[in-house]
């Protein structure tokens, strides 16, 4: 009966051990990432600008100028300037060209603008295909395409590119500008030329 005894308390004993040596996991917390907030772009007020860089005498002088109106419509929400610029209107009021000189400035207006089917507005649309930036250009009332350079550096967007004035069949003007200019377009060699090749340039700011 003894025996039984402390056969009985050594079996308890033994359970009981078993059951202090049994470990409890700690429940695992759910972490979950945090998303990135999305920032869209947006374009700063009046920073729109287009220069151009027409050219002289046989030696090229070049003659830079720009336009202090310029009127961009139908852009979007996007995180990166192709999603916001991507189909995007421009229009540019031929008054507005601007050289830092006024009897210069006036000489266009006259003699090359006026000459011009539409002598108000040059018109476009900038898209972005296949990897090229394209501006659908609109002048003396003829539509082309030109592919133009663009990048994106603090926070500016540009675009470069030439344009050849006979494409757009406006080959007249250059000639009255020329004939209205015809001493000041004179190299050395005396002989007086205007170019119809035009380097155009525009930019935007983004915030």
């Amino acid at each position: 009966m003894k025996k039984i005894a402390i056969f009985a308390f050594a079996i308890t004993l033994l359970a009981t051990s078993c059951k202090k040596e049994e470990k409890t996991e700690a429940p695992v917390e759910e972490t979950t990432e945090a998303t990135p907030e999305v920032v869209s772009l947006k374009i700063v007020s009046d920073s729109t600008k287009v220069n151009w860089t027409a050219y002289k005498t046989t030696d090229k002088v070049a003659v830079g100028g720009s336009f202090t109106a310029i009127s961009l419509k139908d852009t979007k929400e996007g995180e990166t300037p192709e999603t916001v610029l991507e189909g995007a209107s421009f229009s540019i009021p031929v008054s507005s060209v601007f050289t830092n000189n006024p009897e210069r400035d006036e000489k266009l207006k006259q003699f090359f603008f006026s000459v011009l089917k539409d002598t108000e507005l040059i018109g476009g649309v900038i898209n972005f295909k296949e990897g090229k930036t394209v501006l659908t250009l609109t002048l003396n009332g003829v539509t082309q395409s030109v592919d133009v350079t663009s990048k994106f550096e603090n926070k500016k967007f540009t675009v470069d590119g030439v344009i050849n004035l006979e494409d757009f069949g406006a080959q007249a003007a250059v000639e009255s500008i020329n004939k209205a200019c015809y001493d000041l377009h004179k190299g050395a060699d005396g002989v007086s030329k205007t170019w119809s090749e035009v380097a155009i340039s525009g930019s935007v700011l983004f915030e």
